[in-house]
């Protein structure tokens, strides 16, 4: 260490000089690297792909890159100095201060630091799906978040065709089956009928025999019967998804062996076609899972209306959902959820207390066809 105790006035006034020349290049030094450090950010949030959007511990937008741009019609200028939730449709804009102001009371997040899919607002008032990630950043003396945003429309638009593809070729072979494969089967157990006839008088062991034949045709007639039910199983009639869902109850119960009941008191009618099918296979997917998975011995299928929503419950006394699906499972569980989601409501699993797994699945009674295809 210098000593500058040993320096006289003329050495430290020398000594000063000279920090003072030395002072302005380093300045400048760092006031370069702080501007090429701020230019390199600027561009990779201009360049990106994703929405990147932040804002304050108010929800005020600060910055709005080019992408958020072009995937919600505003310009930067426009919304900048804006509350957030000019971003969002209803009931979402109504609900969000109150989530920030939660947030600041409690510091529990309830986004922050995940992602999910949420509903956005474009500057026309269309709204749209998206996949959005928000992070948190403190600073010396407050908070920002920055929201990531990506529009998934197309990708919900395959989903949503890969999907009715599939629904159509199960109705298909659903009638496939009825159509073909049971009345050739039917025509097999005339034919047996006649030749049993023939052979009574001459040849009763044979008859007998014949009979019994006919007995497994009929067996294997009623299974097809069945399967092609399962595969296009609602009708156009209004009480289509009741009688389905009620039928669905009555075969669970004959194959497997458990105890499956449908209740609708009073009754719910679901006139729209396309609603009704994914219901119904909502709860088909739930049944099934209750039984093959959980181990099920009672499984209750409710449907009713409340607060202008229909909802359907699948409830069972299995082992229950665990905590932690294992890697590559919950297919079905997402399926589940797209579905509920293409018809404007939302599916939900939840652990029962008693044990068991509920699987409820709500939607809005007046939902069309036309409407939202996910919230």
């Amino acid at each position: 260490m210098n000593d500058w105790a040993r320096l006289t006035k003329a050495e430290l006034l020398e000594r000063l000089r000279a920090l003072e020349l030395a002072l302005p290049a380093a300045t400048d030094k760092a006031a370069a690297e702080l501007r090429d450090t701020n230019e390199r950010l600027r561009a990779i949030l201009e360049t990106a792909v994703e929405g990147i959007i932040t804002i304050d511990e108010r929800g005020i937008i600060e910055s709005f890159n080019r992408a958020a741009e072009r995937i919600f019609g505003y310009s930067a200028a426009e919304v900048i100095g804006r509350n957030v939730d000019v971003l969002m449709p209803s009931p979402y804009r109504q609900e969000h201060d109150g989530y920030m102001a939660n947030y600041r009371r409690t510091g529990h997040a309830r986004i922050i630091g995940t992602g999910r899919e949420v509903v956005g607002q474009r500057r026309d008032g269309s709204e749209f799906p998206m996949d959005l990630a928000v992070s948190e950043v403190r600073l010396a003396d407050r908070r920002i978040f920055t929201g990531f945003v990506r529009d998934v429309s197309e990708r919900k638009r395959l989903e949503r065709e890969i999907l009715e593809i599939s629904d159509r070729e199960q109705h298909r072979i659903g009638q496939d089956l009825h159509d073909g494969l049971c009345q050739q089967l039917a025509g097999i157990e005339l034919m047996s009928q006649v030749l049993e006839r023939k052979l009574a008088a001459s040849s009763p062991t044979d008859a007998e025999r014949v009979a019994e034949l006919g007995g497994h045709v009929r067996a294997a007639i009623a299974q097809a019967r069945q399967l092609a039910h399962g595969l296009s199983p609602v009708t156009l009639e209004s009480e289509g998804l009741m009688s389905a869902l009620q039928e669905l109850a009555n075969n669970s119960h004959k194959m497997f062996r458990v105890t499956c009941k449908f209740v609708c008191d009073p009754p719910v009618l679901v006139h729209d076609q396309t609603v009704a099918t994914h219901l119904y296979r909502i709860a088909q997917e739930a049944v099934s899972n209750a039984i093959k998975h959980g181990k099920a011995q009672h499984v209750t299928l409710s449907l009713k209306n409340a607060g202008g929503r229909n909802v359907l419950m699948i409830k069972d006394d299995g082992v229950g959902l665990p905590k932690v699906l294992p890697k590559g499972k919950g297919m079905g569980l997402r399926i589940m959820q797209y579905r509920a989601r293409m018809i404007g409501g939302a599916a939900m699993v939840e652990r029962d207390l008693d044990g068991g797994t509920s699987v409820i699945c709500s939607t809005p009674a007046t939902h069309g066809k036309d409407g939202p295809a996910g919230t």
